[in-house]
């Protein structure tokens, strides 16, 4: 079965986009047509801005979100999904993809996400660190232990987990995670503690923007974080969707139940190969590939 995965925080470069805006006319009019709802021209940060730039919350994510949906959009009838899903932000790349949004509604989605965990980031101090190998079960008892907000909240793969918090409770899970073993134990250059409970304020916020937005019944099912398995009506995805941001991206267990599902093939659409990467550590079994595009609109 063919598989079609979704990245997220993280995939951004500088230049991204501008292969396909000048190639395709459908990229030119999807991009120039969320400049307009966007109310900024996020392609300018997009193909010319610095690294800096684009690392701020509310453009990475509507920046990637465009870049990974366009790319579907320019596939036309080969994007033929018989599952999606996406890590983070990317689940809502594949809600637009499999139809349950639309292409506006999904980029304003993105966007108010964005700015919801970009504002609660300000209200404290917060940051998240990525554990490498050390088993899961070591990482969650750990942060157990320490005083403060330290939760585990990327399952990136066997291995991988990133957790998140406070500054103090990451800097001394961090500590105490190396003297347990961890090969590295390194704070991430993010803007604060994504996928945790200091992201309540923005959880509310995006509560209220989903309910008036429009779900369609999806036309293959998603995978979808928080559950970590398929999903396949508007109000269930809706709740998850909502819980995910302050509840861990089970990203390892989501391949594990679409390869369970009879998932053969992955094809990772959007920038970059972070995913590609993490399927080879989750499950060498199966075919993990980037997009191949043709020439024409």
């Amino acid at each position: 079965m063919k598989a079609y995965i979704f990245p997220g925080q993280g995939a951004q470069f500088t230049g991204m986009g501008l292969d396909l805006y000048e190639k395709y006319p459908l990229a030119q009019q999807l991009f120039e047509r969320a400049n307009g709802i966007l109310g900024f021209s996020i392609t300018d940060i997009m193909f010319e801005g610095t690294a800096e730039q684009l690392k701020e919350t509310k453009v990475t994510q509507p920046a990637i979100f465009l870049h990974s949906v366009i790319t579907a959009k320019i596939l036309g009838n080969d994007f033929k999904p018989e599952m999606v899903a996406g890590h983070s932000l990317g689940e809502f790349s594949a809600l637009v993809a499999n139809g349950v949004l639309s292409f506006e509604d999904g980029l304003k989605l993105v966007s108010q996400r964005a700015l919801a965990m970009q504002k609660a980031c300000e209200m404290q101090q917060s940051t998240m660190a990525a554990v490498l190998g050390l088993e899961d079960k070591i990482v969650e008892d750990t942060c157990k232990e320490i005083d403060g907000i330290v939760v585990a909240a990327n399952y990136n793969c066997p291995g991988q987990l990133v957790i998140s918090g406070d500054v103090e409770a990451i800097n001394k899970a961090c500590e105490d995670l190396t003297e347990k073993g961890a090969r590295r134990a390194i704070v991430l250059p993010v803007g604060g503690a994504f996928h945790s409970p200091l992201m309540e304020p923005a959880r509310e916020e995006l509560a209220a923007a989903i309910e008036n937005t429009t779900f369609n019944e999806p036309i293959c099912p998603i995978y979808q974080n928080v559950p970590a398995d398929k999903v396949s009506t508007a109000e269930e995805i809706k709740k998850n969707l909502v819980a995910q941001l302050t509840a861990p991206v089970k990203w390892t267990q989501t391949i594990q139940s679409m390869v369970k599902d009879g998932a053969t093939v992955f094809t990772e659409v959007g920038p970059g190969k972070v995913l590609q990467g993490l399927m080879r550590k989750i499950d060498r079994s199966v075919t993990a590939k980037g997009v191949v595009l043709e020439e024409k609109e």
